[in-house]
């Protein structure tokens, strides 16, 4: 996958329901990114039929909207962006719509053989 030694985390997608999602992957929107003063933000907007190929447990019963996907499951609706963004709200109003933050000025860990050895 993208990280290595990384194990799936929440439900993946079934072939079926992967193929039926990522017909809508090259129409996905991502705004600009915004920041303010220790994250940067960007909403994505899904097409809106895609919702309706998402599978129902991805959607909190209570709202209507997409629940908080983790990382593993947004990149599985064929949602593409660099590391370190966090999923964490939805826009009721437009169920469409994800919003997602990282910290400002965020840098991927990079662990090198030295450092994962202990050798200097």
């Amino acid at each position: 996958m993208y990280q290595h030694g990384h194990s799936f985390q929440g439900r993946k997608l079934t072939d079926q329901e992967r193929v039926r999602v990522l017909e809508f992957q090259e129409s996905i929107h991502y705004s600009p990114r915004y920041s303010d003063d220790t994250h940067e933000y960007r909403h994505v907007m899904l097409p809106k039929a895609m919702l309706k190929v998402i599978p129902s447990d991805y959607f909190n019963s209570d709202t209507g909207t997409l629940r908080i996907l983790t990382e593993d499951e947004w990149r599985g609706l064929g949602i593409t962006q660099s590391l370190g963004w966090e999923h964490y709200e939805c826009h009721a109003p437009e169920p469409h719509i994800l919003l997602f933050k990282r910290q400002l000025n965020y840098k991927p860990e990079m662990r090198t053989t030295s450092i994962l050895t202990g050798a200097s």
